[in-house]
């Protein structure tokens, strides 16, 4: 609380003349101001520290009169103004600045201001032209600095009675005069004050030009506009400037292209603080250089170190080196290095056939590829290789026999570069394709009989209704049922797989009951017209969180599976001894031999007795998405083929 008001909040009203608030980001300007102003009998009813708060207080206390700082941060007077007008119509908005500028005037009288006051103004006569601003209606803006000579002014200032300024007062005012009045125009690089809130308030000629516009048109506009989207960095930078107490900074961003033309120029605009003397920033200046010639230069450099670069590593990927007539390694390159493991004083005098495979070595392999070399001119082949350190590599191998200037064969050039790891991309890319194609041929046969079985029944049906008996009809409507629950769980598991593979299975946890789940599956599988008993045997009873569709889901894949692959009795069995164990078993002779070690794969699946191979492959990831797995255990001794599904015992409740 600063002499009886709070900042940026309402104030009671303390006396009868004009209602005023005072909108500057200096307490030292308000409280100077506020003295001569209630001296003189204005009832100053609220004081703001930014334009947002301004316009708060415009709003609840409705004012005759707003003195209206132009440079602040945050918001700035410019920036506030048409928002004051509008939430207080009534109130007359004074521009209280430290700028003369005319161009500056004009634009905030375009805005609604119906005064332009310096701060340069003395003090004596402020009043005296708040006054004249409540009896002139619509008056014209005129910058009125110290030793002005306007008649009415002088004789409104006569009729005053008030204190006199004390000389420090007047000087707080003058630190907010502009300081910067050299040869601003003359500049030949673009030049501008900002408020701290980043609106020019004076432009000269050089800018402007830069702009494509004049001065006046620069006047008034939120320089982040002209930054082609590099608002927020300006806004950063003012900032710095204006909390962190940075003196100089700096950033490039794109000009919009003048009218006609396409391409746009860049410039580089160096930031300034004009401060007071307590550090408080008034204006910020910038500086604005054309930079494009230069990063244009910068530009191409920069491409041309990079094409150099490429070269370089290019070259470091491939081992180049040169062989004699004979196959001894003579020369050896970075690369070769680096490839294969060997520094030039290890390999250099060796044959280069310790770079082949024990295999391909006995076979004279190495000796066979010179021979090619030299009857074809080059010869080219993709193998494996061997570093140093046993290791081998994939390799693209050029050997190109060199001959001298008479044309006698000098030895050979030399060029291997490691495709082990584009190998193996191909060959993934290649499994992948080769998965894709075996599911779309599953997929498609998968469809095939449940499509014509719903099909034909729905015919057979739609023709034959009043004929059939009503076995007949059930028995059609039980295969078409059946055929569609086929159908639901292919889709299922295709949705499965697909989120699968992106580990995505989404889970929604809920309280599960063991015997409604084992019970539901068995009542599904023999819904969907599946003619063989299903036993259930839960002993004991527990409740546990977990996703039921998707359980239920993993548990209808392994009962289908006991169906279509196994044989009766078929069970379904829970234990609870620390997990929760669920056995799927059935009669039949298990699993192939030859499928046991991918039983759980994607698209794993027995060619004898078809399916699309996901159906495990799903039940596994829902159950490991839970904490648990899923395992098969084959028949022995007299116990039948089962899949078990284990569980973490985790209470829903404590």
């Amino acid at each position: 609380m600063t002499g009886g008001h709070w900042e940026g909040v309402n104030v009671a009203p303390d006396g009868s003349g004009p209602s005023v608030v005072l909108v500057d980001d200096s307490k030292e300007v308000r409280a100077v101001v506020r003295r001569l102003l209630q001296s003189a009998g204005f009832d100053v009813v609220g004081e703001a520290a930014d334009g947002d708060e301004g316009i708060i207080l415009a709003y609840r206390q409705q004012p005759e009169i707003l003195l209206l700082d132009t440079s602040m941060p945050k918001v700035d007077g410019i920036e506030a103004l048409p928002a004051i007008l509008a939430l207080s119509p009534e109130t007359r908005v004074v521009m209280f600045t430290g700028f003369e500028e005319p161009g500056l005037a004009a634009r905030a009288r375009e805005l609604g201001a119906v005064d332009f006051i310096e701060k340069s103004i003395h003090l004596e006569d402020l009043p005296a032209r708040l006054r004249r601003t409540l009896e002139v209606s619509a008056p014209q803006p005129t910058v009125v600095g110290p030793g002005s000579a306007d008649p009415s002014y002088a004789a409104a200032a006569a009729a005053e009675v008030t204190q006199p300024a004390r000389p420090e007062e007047q000087a707080v005012l003058n630190e907010h005069v502009q300081q910067f009045r050299e040869l601003f125009d003359r500049a030949e690089i673009g030049m501008a004050t900002l408020t701290a809130g980043g609106t020019i308030v004076r432009a000269n000629r050089a800018l402007a030009t830069l702009m494509s516009c004049s001065p006046y048109d620069l006047v008034g506009v939120d320089y982040g506009r002209l930054t082609v989207g590099q608002g927020d960095d300006l806004d950063r930078l003012l900032e710095d400037i204006c909390s962190l107490g940075e003196d100089l900074t700096s950033f490039e961003h794109d000009l919009p292209a003048a009218p006609g033309e396409q391409s746009t120029r860049v410039v580089r605009a160096t930031l300034a603080p004009i401060r007071d003397s307590k550090g408080q920033v008034l204006y910020v200046f910038a500086q604005v250089h054309d930079v494009t010639d230069q990063r244009a230069i910068e530009s191409e450099l920069r491409r041309s170190e990079e094409n150099f670069r490429r070269l370089v590593t290019a070259v470091n990927e491939y081992a180049i080196f040169m062989l004699d007539t004979e196959g001894t390694v003579i020369s050896w390159n970075s690369g070769a290095q680096r490839i294969k493991g060997y520094t030039a004083g290890e390999i250099v005098g060796q044959h280069f056939r310790v770079f082949y495979t024990p295999e391909a070595q006995k076979d004279h392999h190495p000796e066979h590829n010179l021979e090619m070399a030299l009857l074809e001119g080059s010869y080219a082949e993709e193998g494996w290789r061997v570093r140093k350190d046993g290791s081998r590599f994939w390799a693209l191998v050029v050997i190109t026999a060199v001959y001298d200037d008479v044309g006698q064969h000098v030895g050979f050039a030399k060029v291997t570069r490691d495709q082990t790891q584009q190998r193996d991309y191909e060959e993934e890319r290649r499994s992948f394709i080769d998965q894709r194609i075996h599911l779309l041929e599953v997929t498609a046969h998968e469809l095939r009989s449940p499509t014509a079985i719903i099909d034909g029944s729905a015919a057979a049906l739609r023709s034959s209704w009043d004929e059939m008996s009503g076995s007949d009809r059930d028995d059609l409507l039980r295969g078409m049922r059946s055929s569609t629950d086929r159908l639901r769980r292919l889709t299922a598991d295709l949705a499965a797989a697909a989120e699968s593979a992106g580990d995505m299975i989404p889970l929604n946890l809920e309280e599960v009951s063991l015997t409604d789940l084992m019970r539901s599956a068995a009542a599904r599988i023999q819904a969907a017209g599946v003619d063989v008993p299903i036993r259930v045997d839960v002993p004991e009873e527990v409740v546990f969180d977990a996703d039921a569709s998707r359980l239920d889901q993993a548990l209808d894949n392994l009962v289908n599976n006991a169906v279509r692959h196994g044989a009766p009795p078929i069970s379904l069995v829970s234990a609870v001894n620390g997990a929760i164990c669920i056995r799927v078993t059935d009669g039949g002779p298990g699993v192939s031999a030859e499928l046991v070690p991918r039983l759980f794969e994607r698209f794993a699946a027995d060619v004898a007795t078809g399916g699309t191979g996901l159906g495990l492959y799903i039940a596994r990831e829902i159950v490991r998405r839970h904490g648990g797995d899923v395992t098969y255990v084959p028949p022995d001794d007299g116990e039948p083929t089962a899949f078990e599904i284990a569980l973490p015992r985790r209470a829903w409740r404590d």
